[in-house]
């Protein structure tokens, strides 16, 4: 039996979410996690036009592979973070699809012990307009998620 700790760690490459990235390193280090998988749901071009059917299958595979690309440099140089930090990573690649569930469903064939994520920590308005992928994440789950919430800028 494999008593080895499962930590994932979710990330769309933003400010809020890399807040997450160094306590997840963390504790993979403290809990002597076997492994630590960065997971990256990749974002359809679909979600960044209204109307897609105006663009040609080739542009919309272009878009799709520079989406890729650009995914696999970010998990890249998390990886090699990560490894410098003494933490053994592996990036995952999640196709489209709803964030959220996406990352839920990851998290649970990957067997995950703790899923950590970043959040924004919106509020009101500005949460009821652009979702909560955290949120989401935490009602649904099957395994304890910590959020860490990016830090407010200095108004000083």
């Amino acid at each position: 039996m494999d008593d080895t700790m499962r930590i994932t760690y979710a990330t769309d490459f933003s400010a809020a979410s890399r807040a997450a990235f160094h306590p997840a390193l963390r504790l993979a280090r403290a809990t002597g996690a076997g492994e630590l998988t960065i997971l990256h749901v990749l974002q359809s071009p679909a979600s960044m036009f209204v109307a897609p059917s105006y663009m040609s299958q080739q542009t919309w595979d272009l878009i799709e592979a520079d989406l890729h690309a650009e995914a696999s440099q970010h998990m890249n140089a998390l990886v090699k973070e990560a490894s410098e930090a003494g933490v053994r990573a592996t990036p995952q690649l999640v196709r489209g699809g709803v964030p959220a569930e996406e990352i839920i469903r990851a998290a649970a064939e990957n067997k995950t012990d703790v899923l950590v994520l970043g959040t924004h920590g919106r509020s009101g308005v500005a949460k009821m307009m652009l979702g909560s992928v955290a949120g989401r994440v935490v009602a649904h789950a099957t395994c304890p998620v910590l959020t860490v919430r990016m830090e407010e800028p200095s108004t000083r």
